[in-house]
């Protein structure tokens, strides 16, 4: 991201990267619902009709960020999951890795789950998060085969995942690197648990 000046106005480069970076600073502040584009303009140092240049609104800002936040998970979670050639082993990886996410980056992912953007109005969002859906979906299908629907076992593993995001901050209201790394750990093993027991996943036969 492009550096500020020391009198609030940024440097000549990218406008565009930096009202993005500018955003996240305020959503780690306030939150989603207390940001504006305003705001970030008057933090730049760029008269308020500057970032219209790039973004029609406050949503297309907020999109821009969702796009990054997709992007630099998928970037964090790529390394973890070469580690391993095993299907249930990649998952357990995924669920530490969006734990861990979820702790380091909780601006990125309050705008994922929080900002209600439209996809269908913005699918740059879809087409970000499509590489890191693929992920997963590829190592469930190798473990759904005979073992129940695929849709099924993605959809229990995504809600362990998000589970132990909301244990990890509503017990967490700071961040602690062994804290994260526990929550991490504790969804990686019930992930793997999940995995174990997946056949219970199969819908009851109809009477």
């Amino acid at each position: 991201m492009p550096s500020q000046a020391r009198n609030g106005r940024y440097h000549h480069g990218d406008l565009r990267a930096a009202l993005i970076g500018t955003a996240i600073e305020i959503i780690a502040e306030r939150g989603v619902r207390g940001f504006s584009v305003a705001e970030a303009s008057r933090r730049l140092g760029v008269a308020v009709s500057a970032p219209y240049a790039h973004f029609a609104g406050r949503d297309g800002l907020l999109a821009a960020v969702a796009v990054h936040a997709h992007e630099l998970f998928y970037a964090e979670l790529v390394p973890g999951m070469s580690q391993f050639s095993a299907p249930a082993e990649r998952l357990a990886e995924l669920a530490r890795c969006y734990v861990r996410f979820a702790a380091t980056h909780r601006p990125l992912f309050e705008v994922l789950y929080e900002a209600g953007l439209d996809k269908v109005r913005y699918p740059e969002i879809e087409a970000a998060a499509r590489p890191t859906e693929e992920a997963l979906m590829t190592c469930v299908r190798a473990l759904s085969d005979g073992q129940g629907p695929a849709e099924e076992l993605a959809s229990a593993l995504e809600a362990t995942a998000s589970g132990h995001v909301v244990l990890f901050f509503d017990g967490h209201a700071q961040q602690d690197e062994e804290a994260v790394a526990q929550a991490a750990e504790r969804a990686a093993r019930a992930t793997l648990a999940l995995i174990e027991r997946r056949h219970l996943l199969a819908p009851a036969p109809s009477a």
